[in-house]
């Protein structure tokens, strides 16, 4: 989508008060006005409780419809303000992805004994110990939902690990035995093998498993009308698995858009993995959010921002952001870019031309107890702004220092006019750029706001522009 922005449309600690679709689709008209053109939402799928953010997943199938774990609704609301939700951004010409959760299943309904074998958990290709029974939650009835849209029910064999044997009441990672049951192959190298993650465990090779996820995804594609999945867990799900499944869904909505989380900062495994998977998934730029967290955090040569990103190396394939609910305060991948940087970051994903970027709700709207922070919808909005009216068009690049570096973009037919854009994060400084021989002689403001200075655009299409300390100017003709 051409300047395409996404906005994560939650946060971990959004109030659990089942409000947060209608939340949402009050917001839905400032948003496409403000040039947001897709939602991503949260798992809209029953998880644990209406406590759980969505990602310990119970039943794909239930979004908000059925008396199941302790209320009808999700954290976020019911099926029918879900459904109204995705009606109207669609109305207001928003796509809509949904966050799915097919690596794992939690809270079963029963307990199950099985055959299983106990693994180091800092390298899961080392057993320790010998294969023994344990006893623990896999075995998955749906009680509250019964047959409705499927009848299959999980058992153990349906999993690949747990992580609690009731038996001995002892936690850990234990390997469920079988015939050819084993962690895949095709998934990260990290801790020897980096199948299981949390909860039980999908085992993504059962044919049985298989065939019910296809049959889940076609069925909720057109319940929800949405328009394309982002993948939890990437590098924790097997990767033919994740291939077919998005030919799958492509032969009968041969439009629909995949993204997805590899977390890891390096190009590394996420090159195997999007190798494996014949490139058909966007990814969420991890390596860049690292970057931006180590440029907010110390001394940083700003020349370097892009190193080692998906920007640098699969721009098509890129989807930027600076933060979101992994990073955030309090949460076991926090990496939160510091607030006097995050004009800079956001500045950096929005107004170059390479990638799909997305906002997070937190930065947006601001992050709820118990790490509350005010939110900077202004400041994006600007930006927003400058993107939808002037991003657009040849990119030239000024990375002269280790704190200043800038950029323009030249226009295009659609939409003429220069874009230059200058950031410090050391002192005030200024930076020799050219806008194009047709900007010759015409006036430059900062449409930040930051410098109530103007610029006068030499006759050879050059311009000096200025930025004071820690900031971003955004220049364009008066």
């Amino acid at each position: 989508m051409s300047n395409g922005v996404i906005l994560q449309a939650f946060e971990w600690n959004v109030p659990n008060e089942g409000h947060h679709y209608e939340f949402l689709q009050e917001q839905i008209p400032h948003l496409a006005e403000a040039g947001i053109t897709a939602l991503l939402l949260p798992p809209v799928s029953k998880a644990t409780s209406i406590w759980d953010t969505g990602y310990g997943i119970y039943d794909l199938y239930d979004l908000g419809e059925f008396d199941q774990k302790g209320q009808v609704r999700t954290k976020y609301g019911t099926k029918d303000q879900l459904l109204q939700l995705i009606r109207t951004a669609h109305d207001h010409g928003l796509h809509v992805y949904a966050d799915v959760v097919l690596n794992h299943k939690a809270q079963a309904d029963e307990e199950e004994t099985f055959l299983a074998v106990q693994v180091d958990p800092d390298d899961r290709s080392v057993e320790l110990g010998e294969p023994h029974d344990i006893r623990a939650w896999t075995k998955f009835t749906f009680p509250g939902r019964g047959d409705t849209y499927s009848d299959f029910k999980w058992n153990f064999n349906h999993f690949t690990g747990v992580d609690y044997d009731s038996l001995s009441g002892e936690s850990g990672i234990y390997r469920i035995l079988g015939e050819n049951k084993d962690w895949s192959d095709n998934v990260s190298a990290e801790k020897g093998n980096y199948d299981y993650l949390m909860f039980a465990d999908v085992n993504l090779a059962h044919p049985e498993v298989r065939q019910d996820l296809f049959n889940w995804a076609k069925w909720f594609i057109e319940t929800t009308g949405v328009d394309g999945f982002r993948f939890d867990a990437l590098k924790h799900m097997d990767h033919a698995f994740v291939l077919d499944l998005i030919n799958h869904i492509h032969s009968f909505a041969p439009d629909f858009y995949f993204f997805g989380e590899f977390w890891q900062p390096g190009l590394g495994e996420k090159q195997s993995y999007l190798d494996a998977t014949e490139y058909q998934t966007d990814l969420f730029d991890v390596g860049l959010h690292f970057n931006l967290f180590a440029a907010a955090s110390g001394p940083y040569d700003m020349r370097q921002i892009f190193s080692g990103s998906l920007v640098e190396h699969h721009p098509d394939l890129a989807v930027p952001f600076v933060d979101n609910h992994d990073t955030q305060p309090g949460q076991g991948l926090t990496s939160f870019v510091d607030p006097w940087f995050k004009k800079i970051a956001y500045s950096l994903i929005l107004l170059r031309e390479d990638g799909y970027p997305c906002i997070f709700f937190g930065d947006y709207y601001g992050l709820g107890d118990p790490h509350p922070m005010e939110g900077l919808k202004d400041m994006i909005d600007n930006l927003l702004y400058i993107r939808n009216k002037y991003a657009f068009g040849e990119q030239e690049d000024y990375f002269s220092g280790e704190s200043l570096i800038g950029w323009t973009r030249l226009g295009s037919p659609d939409h003429p006019g220069s874009l230059a854009v200058i950031i410090s994060t050391g002192d005030a400084a200024n930076l020799r750029m050219f806008v194009g021989q047709d900007q010759t002689g015409k006036t430059y403001k900062d449409i930040t706001g930051a410098s109530p200075n103007e610029i006068n655009i030499d006759d050879e299409g050059w311009g000096r522009f200025e930025v004071g300390p820690g900031d971003v100017s955004c220049w364009v003709e008066k």
